[in-house]
């Protein structure tokens, strides 16, 4: 029986240190989430200034395309890199989105169900843990009793049959 309270108590800790490293974790998700929030903040504002420079680079490049001579051919060259650069605004403005959509948020709401798991399980646990630890000390009692009635039962018993062993074997010899 003391084998089993011994496991008991290793799976006992082990679970403990299972669910502290989880509850542990908590600060380390909080901050990434926190971080990753303030990237994203950031680049909101780094598109809205990518479209404002690229809305007064266009006007260069129209008032550029509209004037006479060389500079004409500059202007359509600023234009045509204008919309390359607006290609690379809207692929951020994309990624901004979806770092909101499928890392952040999911993240956050992720983060909620793993705290309310966790408590759960510490719960559940330290209830099925003092049950079990109780049911080992209850059967282990039971055992002891029971060893002690065999104990004395045989020494009883040896107490009656002595006496007669002896006299068969005195009755044989």
């Amino acid at each position: 029986m003391e084998s089993m309270e011994r496991e008991c108590s290793a799976l006992g800790g082990l679970f403990q240190n299972v669910i502290a490293d989880l509850k542990g974790s908590y600060p380390v998700w909080e901050d990434f989430v926190s971080k990753a929030s303030k990237l994203q903040s950031q680049l909101r504002a780094t598109v809205v200034a990518v479209a404002a420079f690229l809305d007064a680079f266009q006007k260069v490049a129209d008032m550029a395309s509209g004037s006479r001579g060389a500079t004409r051919d500059i202007g359509s060259a600023l234009t045509r890199m204008c919309m390359r650069h607006r290609s690379i605004e809207a692929k951020l403005r994309q990624f901004s989105t979806l770092f909101v959509d499928c890392l952040i948020n999911p993240l956050q709401e992720q983060m909620e169900e793993w705290k309310r798991v966790a408590n759960t399980l510490d719960k559940d646990h330290a209830k099925e843990y003092k049950k079990a630890r109780q049911e080992i000390k209850k059967r282990s009692s039971d055992t002891l009793k029971l060893q002690k009635k065999a104990k004395k039962g045989l020494e009883e018993n040896w107490r009656i049959f002595h006496p007669l062993c002896t006299q068969w074997k005195r009755m044989i010899s």
